[in-house]
């Protein structure tokens, strides 16, 4: 499974259009003095809303290249912590700090968990999904299910709730031992980019189909749209180095219009799990991206292109179309306009196959995990931590103290009398990048509904709805519309669980095969027909044995909901 590995990137771009306001007010009363482990704890006691004397929590968590502070600040010592204690009495404390970039925090980790060193009391942890099991399999860490039903807040149960499915990648025995950090609904779903100052001039209707589709993407190929005399444009740029169905310059949606989604498990009509790669829809997709590589509709390069690469090709002014993120304006797409101050893009929604079938591949409403050690004194303060920013910064309300955001001088600052958070003025700080669940807090359905009502014209009532005009461009809104309205079409991802006995074995084995017969038959070195064989091969090759481990998982999980 690829737990993150598609939306890191996209979260961090959507994160960096926008920071959330954080509105302090008061403390959640949901929290109370009881002691939620099986060893007896110390009560906690509260006086004005915080924990008097304070509490302290030890925790590890990666910290990315795109977390910075001010001068005089760091990890341990920063606003956000000096928030925490001032507000909370909560002392927050890194138990050894490790950056993100080249496996630095996963190589430490595993250091500790091999010399059997003391755990601290929290780890919040997105990345590497094995790392995840390692930590759950060495039962150092307790039923966190248990403690939020009792600890967390309605609003956060109510998030959490929103798509009960988040909780199985960090499953075991029926128990959910990780509490899963919620990201924001479709925040990776992809719509189609296109350049719209050609679609202008050649005079194209919107794509509705595949069929229509083509059509632009033979004028794009064939009737010169940047208008140089030279034969030097082409319609669709994808790139499946690391795969068909990606974050970025995806062509999932493809297979989508042939009801499959490649390399990942769907859920079919009979409530079964098959895996989207040998569905016949496949076949149908595989000759598709065939003929548009012989027609010159895609790159001849696209096999050696990674998500980045094959973007950067709409760019440049080479392709017309990208499919991709609603938040794709904010980064890359208005690279566009340094090659060509004219150039137009705009957002279109997932065309449909030959039998009126659309799809695009879903995301997750997870990214990333908190474990809670089963020696902490007081796992009831992480949810006082937690459920406060839940309650007061996910979806703040007017007049509130941080109503602009979380502290002044860092996302917002006042000029010409009003607020702002224009990095100018700012500085570009964005403190709930320091926070335990790296976000602060989100609210999965809030920011695309969000989005979806601006783009209607719909008037910015509340301190999150006006942030988000303040700092989203038209495309983006238009864009978060159209994920919306075609909400029905995303295929999620179904299989979140460690990989099973038989993956473990023969995943490697499995894949290779994959991709160099889809490779083959792109490129035209072995026939359409060839798919045929190849779902022989991986059934008898332990993929059939698979299936079955994953259905057996499926059926043990969703009958936990």
């Amino acid at each position: 499974m690829k737990l993150l590995s598609k939306k890191k990137v996209g979260a961090f771009a959507f994160a960096g259009m926008f920071a959330l306001t954080a509105v302090l007010s008061g403390c959640n009363s949901g929290t109370t003095k009881e002691a939620a482990s099986s060893t007896p704890s110390p009560e906690l006691t509260m006086k004005d809303g915080k924990y008097d004397p304070p509490v302290s929590i030890s925790y590890l968590r990666p910290w990315g290249p795109d977390v910075k502070f001010k001068s005089g600040e760091d990890q341990d010592n920063n606003v956000h912590t000096k928030w925490a204690k001032d507000t909370l009495g909560i002392e927050l404390k890194n138990q050894w700090i490790s950056p993100s970039t080249n496996n630095a925090f996963e190589t430490k980790l595993r250091l500790s968990l091999a010399s059997n060193a003391e755990m601290p009391d929290i780890i919040s942890y997105r990345g590497e999904f094995n790392l995840v099991r390692e930590l759950i399999e060495t039962g150092k860490f307790v039923d966190a299910g248990e403690l939020f039903d009792k600890y967390a807040s309605d609003t956060w149960k109510a998030a959490m709730n929103e798509d009960p499915s988040v909780w199985y990648p960090y499953m075991q025995d029926g128990k959910r031992i990780g509490i899963p950090i919620l990201d924001y609904s479709y925040n990776g779903d992809p719509v189609m980019w296109i350049r719209e100052d050609w679609m202008k001039k050649l005079n194209l209707k919107a794509p509705e189909t595949l069929a229509d589709l083509e059509v632009v993407m033979n004028a794009f190929t064939n009737q010169d749209p940047d208008g140089n005399g030279k034969k030097d444009t082409y319609g669709l740029t994808i790139g499946f180095k690391n795969w068909l169905n990606t974050w970025m310059s995806d062509a999932g949606w493809i297979f989508g219009a042939y009801g499959t989604m490649p390399n990942q498990w769907n859920l079919n009509a009979d409530g079964k799990l098959e895996y989207g790669s040998v569905n016949p829809g496949t076949k149908q997709a595989l000759g598709t991206l065939h003929d548009w590589m012989q027609k010159g509709y895609i790159p001849e390069e696209a096999g050696v292109y990674d998500e980045t690469k094959a973007s950067e090709e709409f760019t440049a002014g080479k392709a017309g179309i990208v499919v991709g993120p609603h938040w794709m304006p904010s980064w890359p797409l208005e690279d566009v306009k340094k090659n060509d101050p004219k150039a137009e893009y705009k957002a279109y929604p997932i065309p449909s196959g030959p039998d009126g079938k659309a799809g695009r591949h879903g995301t997750s409403n997870g990214n990333g995990v908190i474990l809670i050690n089963k020696d902490m004194k007081n796992p009831e303060a992480f949810f006082t931590y937690q459920n406060y920013l839940f309650d007061h910064y996910a979806n703040p309300k007017a007049g509130d103290v941080f109503e602009h955001g979380f502290a002044e001088g860092y996302d917002w600052a006042m000029k010409d009398g009003k607020p702002t958070t224009d990095a100018s003025a700012t500085g570009g700080f964005a403190p709930e990048k320091y926070t335990l669940t790296f976000d602060g807090a989100r609210i999965p359905s809030l920011s695309m509904t969000t989005l979806a009502k601006l783009a209607s014209g719909e008037e910015a009532v509340t301190p999150f709805e006006k942030k988000i005009k303040s700092g989203v461009p038209t495309p983006m809104l238009d864009a978060a519309k159209i994920v919306l309205d075609q909400k029905d079409i995303a295929m999620n991802q179904m299989f979140t669980g460690a990989p099973t006995m038989t993956m473990q074995m023969n995943n490697d084995i499995l894949s290779k095969m994959e991709k160099d017969m889809f490779s083959q038959i792109i490129y035209g070195k072995a026939p359409v027909d060839a798919f045929d064989k190849f779902v022989e091969n991986w059934k008898s090759s332990g993929g059939e044995q698979i299936t079955n481990e994953v259905n057996e998982w499926y059926q043990s999980v969703s009958s936990k909901k």
